[in-house]
């Protein structure tokens, strides 16, 4: 066992003590509900006085805050490790979950991925690659709160493209003979979350040489992990390991702590793990003159709108649905075509403005208001999201979401950093 060529390794992984609650513990992703503080009041209502990975997270929602709470946040992550409160439950191993969502149960291993097998550096081709553009101006408040940070908690979930169901699926198989470790309801109808230690050397091997296979398989210039969700939180990390390592020797780079960033993989072929795409709204404007407008910039560029082929659209407004499609189209996929379009509209029209949209009801139901015009955007298939990556190098922001808010991965693992 090895690990070396696959950019994830077996880690010391923390989890709450045993009297501590599971249900006060575990917390949705920090990057959830930004524009509902109302949620993350009554999560906290809900955790009360109890240990929670609430304590150990920044709400994105609070970020205005960060300076006034990160120095609570580090402090509450030294006294929770002092009181024994989050307790080694792996060492080294990873942890098989299985979370209950509305569309089934979608399968995780948790894992240490390998910041010096990662960039989200443009034209870099590494072996974990981002999946959407890293926006530089996001990382700094998040490296405030990882510097100095004794533990880091992770909601970063890394997909792998195994048809075959060769690396995460034999351990569901064998789960009753994995050393349960937890088995609970998450809060404010989060789901439902299972957990087993996988730390027996002949099921680490089994991992190693299943990714390993699945490596082999993928010919030059390999994406094996690409980043599904928590792309910012792993650029982070990696910025921070590049500030680190600068005065580490070469000895102390091999096992820094620093140099991994916990994280769950996720087969993108799993049942339960639903790509959807990510709608557009405009509003400062009319569906005539937006499409005229549309229509003007597609000839303009040797495209035709309402061609038999091509990138399909449906333009959602007070008046009615159209079906529109791009012929020719300018863009690799759906939503780089409609997007080029956008930005090039928005930069001319500055009383127009933009809102990305989960969910077709709640798109139908704005764009329904008088001046908003909304595009839904066709599904995103699963089966060619990899080549996509691929071809693109990192897909159009605002792409896609692997379901919604309350299906996020919810903070429950710890590390050591």
């Amino acid at each position: 066992m090895s690990f070396e060529r696959v950019g994830i390794r077996p880690a010391r992984i923390l989890l709450p003590a045993p009297g501590v609650s599971r249900e006060t513990w575990a917390c949705i992703a920090c990057d959830q509900y930004t524009s509902e503080p109302e949620y993350w009041e009554k999560a906290y209502a809900f955790a009360g006085d109890a240990p929670s990975a609430l304590r150990l997270i920044l709400p994105e929602v609070n970020l205005k805050k960060s300076a006034e709470l990160i120095p609570g946040i580090h402090a509450a992550m030294a006294d929770y490790l002092r009181e024994g409160l989050l307790a080694p439950a792996v060492d080294p191993g990873f942890v098989l979950c299985e979370r209950t969502v509305p569309s089934g149960t979608r399968l995780g291993l948790v894992c240490a991925v390998d910041l010096e097998q990662y960039s989200f550096e443009k034209g870099s081709l590494p072996l974990v690659r981002p999946t959407e553009q890293t926006i530089a101006s996001r990382l700094p408040p998040r490296l405030v709160i990882r510097r100095g940070a004794p533990v880091e908690l992770t909601h970063i979930m890394i997909l792998i493209d195994d048809p075959e169901r060769t690396v995460l699926e034999p351990l569901q198989a064998k789960k009753d003979s994995l050393r349960k470790l937890y088995d609970f309801d998450l809060m404010m109808g989060g789901g439902h979350l299972k957990g087993w230690a996988v730390d027996r050397p002949e099921d680490l091997d089994q991992v190693d040489a299943s990714l390993n296979r699945l490596l082999d398989s993928l010919g030059a210039d390999p994406l094996l992990l690409a980043v599904g969700d928590g792309n910012h939180s792993l650029a982070t990390a990696k910025a921070y390991w590049n500030e680190l390592k600068e005065g580490l020797s070469e000895k102390e780079r091999e096992n820094h702590p620093a140099r991994y960033a916990l994280c769950e993989i996720v087969n993108i072929h799993d049942n339960a793990l639903l790509f959807e795409p990510i709608h557009r709204l405009v509003t400062g404007t009319g569906a005539g003159a937006l499409l005229a407008d549309w229509q003007e910039y597609a000839r303009q560029r040797g495209m035709r709108l309402d061609a038999g082929e091509g990138h399909v659209f449906t333009l959602v407004s007070a008046e009615g649905d159209r079906t529109v499609t791009v012929g020719n189209p300018e863009g690799a996929i759906p939503c780089e075509t409609i997007q080029k379009f956008l930005d090039d509209f928005l930069s001319r029209h500055p009383e127009a403005e933009i809102d990305y949209i989960h969910g077709e009801a709640s798109l139908r139901n704005l764009a329904r208001e008088p001046g908003a015009v909304g595009f839904l955007l066709p599904d995103i298939d699963k089966n060619s999201f990899f080549s996509d990556v691929k071809k693109l190098g990192v897909l159009p922001r605002k792409t896609f979401s692997m379901g919604e808010a309350d299906e996020k991965r919810f903070y429950m693992e710890a590390r050591e950093i």
